[in-house]
């Protein structure tokens, strides 16, 4: 079966079991199809959150994106293939902030079921800032990093 392209007129043939305007249900159907699948997707993901210390304070970014939106969170994300947690943590944060982090150490493991359909298994880490000033640099993920005393958290 041909996919129809862009622009395509919509009385031309696409194949010849397939006209433009067929062409189009098909793709929208699949993008429904595709987002259902999505959206229940039941492989668990793996997560790495790291704790970053500088000063007594602690580095926070309030988010702003699908899960999450408005509440407060560490740097992080999914673990990629063959990536050890420590390269995870320093790739991460020096992604979602701009700065390097050192003495990594393990905090603790969780079974994260917060956000359902979303279901991670969370290694918790905490770090040391080694340099770089904190700055949103996912535009569309997070508002912003600050450094929080541990007795004044959002």
């Amino acid at each position: 079966m041909a996919i129809p392209t862009q622009g395509a007129h919509p009385s031309k043939k696409l194949s010849p079991r397939l006209t433009h305007d067929q062409g189009t249900f098909f793709i929208s159907k699949f993008d429904v199809i595709l987002k259902d699948i999505m959206e229940t997707d039941k492989n668990i993901k793996v997560g790495v959150g790291v704790m970053i210390f500088k000063d007594g304070k602690i580095l926070m970014g309030k988010r702003k994106n699908a899960h999450g939106a408005g509440e407060y969170a560490f740097t992080g994300g999914h673990l990629e293939y063959m990536e050890s947690f420590n390269k995870c943590a320093e790739r991460e944060t020096l992604e979602e902030a701009g700065i390097k982090i050192k003495n990594i150490k393990f905090l603790c493991l969780s079974n994260e079921t917060t956000y359902p359909p979303r279901h991670a298994i969370l290694i918790g880490l905490i770090a040391d800032w080694e340099s770089g000033e904190p700055k949103v640099m996912e535009p569309n993920k997070r508002e912003s990093w600050e450094w929080y005393s541990l007795d004044n958290l959002p």
